[in-house]
C-alpha cells in the first residue's frame, strides 16, 4: 500500500502514455482549442495542439478531456515549456495547480493503448499505469484465478495484492453478483464489454460495499480469450463526491434495481438514527418503514414512469420507532449509456417547519381561530378587554365564519376559563324542550319525568353559557329569557323556587336582529341587554388572504386525525380554491378539504381532487367552437367571457376574479357581445 510520503512525493508517480483528446483555453471568453496527450500525471502532462494563440512560459491554461467518462474533471494548469513540431503544432508541458487522480475508465486505456500481448503478460508492464487509476482494478485467466490486483483495488477490498493473485476472484470479493450472474462471465461469454452494473462485494473486514463495475475480455494476440479484466468503484464515488453529500442537511439515499440501499448520508443517519454502515445493502422499506413504502412508493414509481417525483409529504420511522415528518423529493438514476441502474431519493426534516408553522399558526391565532387578515385582527386585539368584563356579548356573522369559536376563546381567556362552557343552539328546539333544555324541570313536570334534571343554566353555573341562533326563539321564549337576564334568577319547569344564574351569556345569530327589531319580531329590550358588546365577524370572501392559512391547518389537523400523509394543497388547486365566493364560509372550506383529504392518495392536494365545481371537467371547456377555426379577437374575447361565466356558475365576482377585470367592465362586455344571461342567475346584478 502506498504511504503518506510517497502520495505527496511527485517523483513517486510513473507517467502514464495515454492519448486522451483534450480541449483547452487560456480564458473562458476566448476560442477553445483541441489537444492530445502524451501521457498522464497526477501532477503534469504533456500535450500536443494547434493553439490559436501563441503560447508561452507561465501562461496559465485551462484543460479538460472530451471522454464522457472525464468530462468532469476540468484541470487549471501552468505551461513550463514550449517545443515547435512543426509550422501549426507544439509540443508543452504543463504543471496542474492541484494534483489530479485521474478516474481513466479501462475501456478508455484499452482504446488509448496498442496490445499485443495476452493477458498475463500485457498487465504486468501497465502495472505502473493501473496503481494510478483510483477504481479497483484486476485481471483474471481463464480459470478465474486473478492475475493482477492494483493499488486501488487493494484499497477498496481490504486484500493485499499478494493475498490476492492466484486466488479465485469469488474467494476475494464474495461478490452478489458471483455465480450465475457474475458480470465478468457475461462479458467473457458475449465478447463484449459490459459496463456499470451494480452489485455489492465484501470487504476483507466483513463490511458490505456498493459498487459499480464493468468488465471486459482479454484476448491473446490470436484474438482468444485469455481471461478477463474487471473495474469496479465505490458507489459513493460514483455519486460524484460522498464528502459533498455528506455536508447537505437533507438526507439522501440511493438504491440498486432490487431497492437494496447502495449509498446513505450522514444526514440520512442522523434523521434516522441508523448508521451507513448498516443501512448499505438492506432494502430501504426494512430501514425507513415509511407510510407510503409498498404500491404508493416514490422512488418506485419514479424508477417506473422515468420521471421525477417532487413534494410529497410523508412519515419515517427512525430506530426508536418514532414518527418522523419528511418531505421527499425521488429520481431515477441512469448509467452514462442511459440504462437504469436504480434510483436516488432526498428527504428533508419537517419537525423543525413544523414546529416553525405552529408559531406562525399561534401568532396568528385567539383560540382555534386563525387569522391574519386586518378585520380579524382588529377583533383579536379587543377580545381581552372584552374578555375581562362580565357583559353579555352578543356575535354577529353569517353561518360558518366561527361563531362559537370566538365565544370560546372569551370564555377561555376569561376570568370564568376553568368554569364550564356550555352551548345550546336554540333554533333546533321548540319552545316548550328549549325551556326545559335551559331552565331544567322537577320530576312530574313532564308525563315521563321521573326525576329532576338541571338546565343549561344551572350546568353553566360559574362558567360561560353560550346561545347559538338566538334570532329563532320565539317571543314567549324572548319574554323568559329576558326576565334571567335582568333578575339573574329562573325557575326550573314545575318549580316555585328560584335559582341564582350565575353564567356569562354569550349569544350569537346570523339574523338581522336590527331589522327583527324594527319589523317587531324581536324584542328591543332584549336585544339592548344582549347587545352590551357586539363582535361582527367578516365572511370568508371578504378575508380571502385567510385561506392558505386556513388550508393548511385544516390538512395539518386531517393528517393528524386520519393518520395521513397529505402535504398540503397545490398551487393549482389553490386557485381554484380563491376563486369560489364560499356562502358557507370556513365551514364550507372546511368540508371542501375533507373531501379532497378522502380522494388525494399522497403528496399535495390537485385540482382533480377537489369536489364540484372545483374539479376539473372532462371537456376542455371549449366545446362551443371549432379551436382550428379562424377567429377575430373580439370572437375570442366573446368565447372567452361567455365560457368564464359558465363555469363560474354566472356569477359576477368569481368571473371577474378569474378573468382579471372589474365589474364595469364585465358589465360592458356582457352588454356589447349580447351574451345571453340566464333569468334566474345573479349577473345582471353587478351591485
Amino acid at each position: 500500500m502506498k504511504t503518506e510520503s510517497r502520495r505527496d512525493d511527485r517523483r513517486a508517480h510513473v507517467r502514464a502514455p495515454l492519448s486522451l483528446m483534450f480541449r483547452m483555453h487560456e480564458n473562458p471568453s476566448h476560442k477553445v482549442w483541441p489537444a492530445v496527450s502524451r501521457d498522464v500525471h497526477p501532477h503534469g502532462i504533456q500535450i500536443e495542439t494547434s493553439p490559436p494563440i501563441p503560447l508561452s512560459p507561465n501562461m496559465i491554461v485551462q484543460l479538460w478531456p472530451e471522454d464522457a467518462a472525464l468530462s468532469d474533471q476540468l484541470v487549471r494548469a501552468q505551461i513550463q515549456w514550449v517545443t515547435p513540431i512543426d509550422e501549426k503544432k507544439v509540443l508543452c508541458g504543463l504543471s496542474f495547480e492541484y494534483k489530479t487522480d485521474w478516474c481513466v475508465p479501462v475501456s478508455t486505456i484499452s482504446r488509448s493503448l496498442i496490445i499485443q500481448a495476452g493477458a498475463s503478460e500485457m498487465l504486468e508492464p501497465f502495472k505502473f499505469i493501473l496503481d494510478s487509476i483510483v477504481d479497483g482494478v484486476f485481471s483474471v485467466d481463464s480459470k478465474w484465478r486473478i492475475t493482477s490486483f492494483n493499488l486501488a483495488a487493494e484499497k477498496l477490498t481490504g486484500w493485499s495484492k499478494e493475498d490476492a493473485i492466484g486466488k479465485p476472484c469469488r474467494e476475494v470479493f464474495k461478490s452478489s453478483a458471483c455465480g450465475e450472474e457474475c458480470v465478468l462471465a457475461q462479458s467473457i461469454t458475449n465478447g463484449k464489454p459490459l459496463e456499470n452494473k451494480s452489485i455489492f462485494i465484501t470487504h476483507a473486514s466483513g463490511k458490505r460495499i456498493a459498487a459499480t463495475i464493468s468488465a471486459a475480455p482479454l484476448l491473446d494476440s490470436k484474438g482468444k480469450v485469455a481471461g478477463g479484466v474487471q473495474v469496479f468503484r465505490d458507489v459513493n464515488a460514483l455519486l460524484d463526491r460522498s464528502l459533498i453529500l455528506d455536508n447537505i442537511a437533507d438526507g439522501v439515499f440511493t438504491v440498486d434495481t432490487r431497492w437494496r440501499i447502495t449509498s446513505f448520508n450522514r444526514a440520512a443517519e442522523k434523521i434516522t438514527g441508523v448508521p451507513a454502515t448498516e443501512a448499505m445493502g438492506k432494502f430501504c422499506s426494512d430501514i425507513f418503514h415509511a407510510s407510503i413504502c409498498g404500491e404508493t412508493c416514490a422512488i418506485a414509481h419514479s424508477m417506473c414512469t422515468g420521471k421525477p417525483e417532487t413534494n410529497r409529504c410523508i412519515h419515517i420511522q427512525n430506530s426508536e420507532e418514532k414518527n418522523i415528518p419528511v418531505s421527499i423529493c425521488a429520481a431515477p438514476m441512469y448509467d452514462n449509456n442511459g440504462i437504469l441502474i436504480g434510483g436516488v431519493e432526498t428527504f428533508r426534516d419537517l419537525r423543525v417547519v413544523n414546529y416553525l408553522q405552529q408559531r406562525l399558526f399561534r401568532r396568528n391565532s385567539v383560540g382555534d381561530i386563525l387569522s391574519k387578515s386586518p378585520a380579524m385582527r382588529k377583533i383579536f386585539d379587543i377580545l381581552p378587554q372584552i374578555a375581562r368584563s362580565a357583559s353579555n356579548v352578543l356575535i354577529l356573522g353569517e353561518s360558518g365564519t366561527g361563531k362559537e369559536l370566538v365565544a370560546r376563546a372569551l370564555h377561555d381567556i376569561s376570568d370564568r376559563g376553568k368554569g364550564p362552557f356550555v352551548a345550546v343552539n336554540c333554533g333546533a328546539l321548540p319552545d316548550t324542550l328549549l325551556e326545559a333544555e335551559l331552565f331544567g324541570h322537577k320530576a312530574g313536570a313532564f308525563t315521563d319525568a321521573k326525576k329532576d334534571r338541571e338546565g343549561r343554566f344551572a350546568a353553566a353555573s360559574g362558567g360561560t353559557l353560550f346561545l347559538d341562533e338566538i334570532g329563532d326563539i320565539s317571543p314567549a321564549m324572548q319574554v323568559k329569557l329576558l326576565r334571567v337576564l335582568e333578575n339573574k334568577s329562573y325557575e326550573p319547569l314545575g318549580s316555585s323556587k328560584s335559582l341564582k344564574a350565575d353564567a356569562r351569556i354569550i349569544a350569537a345569530t346570523h339574523r338581522d336582529l336590527e331589522a327583527f327589531v324594527q319589523a317587531g319580531t324581536f324584542r328591543d329590550d332584549l336585544f339592548y341587554r344582549l347587545n352590551v358588546v357586539k363582535i361582527t365577524l367578516p365572511p370568508l370572501r371578504e378575508r380571502m388572504v385567510d385561506l392558505p392559512l386556513l388550508t393548511d391547518h385544516f390538512v395539518q389537523k386531517l393528517d393528524i386525525e386520519k393518520s395521513r400523509d397529505i402535504g398540503g394543497v397545490s398551487d393549482e388547486a389553490l386557485r381554484q380554491l380563491m376563486n369560489h365566493d364560499y356562502p358557507g364560509n370556513v365551514r364550507e372550506l372546511q368540508n371542501i378539504i375533507e373531501y379532497a383529504f378522502i380522494l388525494c392518495p399522497g403528496g399535495l392536494i390537485r385540482p382533480e381532487h377537489l369536489p364540484a365545481p372545483f374539479a376539473p371537467k372532462d371537456d376542455d371547456g371549449v366545446n362551443d367552437f371549432e379551436i382550428f377555426t379562424p377567429l377575430l379577437l373580439t370572437e375570442i374575447e366573446k368565447i372567452a367571457i361567455t365560457c368564464s361565466l359558465k363555469r363560474n356558475r354566472w356569477k359576477k365576482m368569481m368571473t371577474c376574479r378569474e378573468l382579471g377585470i372589474s365589474k364595469d367592465t364585465l358589465r360592458r362586455k356582457i352588454a356589447e357581445y349580447r351574451i345571453v344571461v340566464p333569468s334566474d342567475s345573479n349577473i345582471g346584478q353587478l351591485q
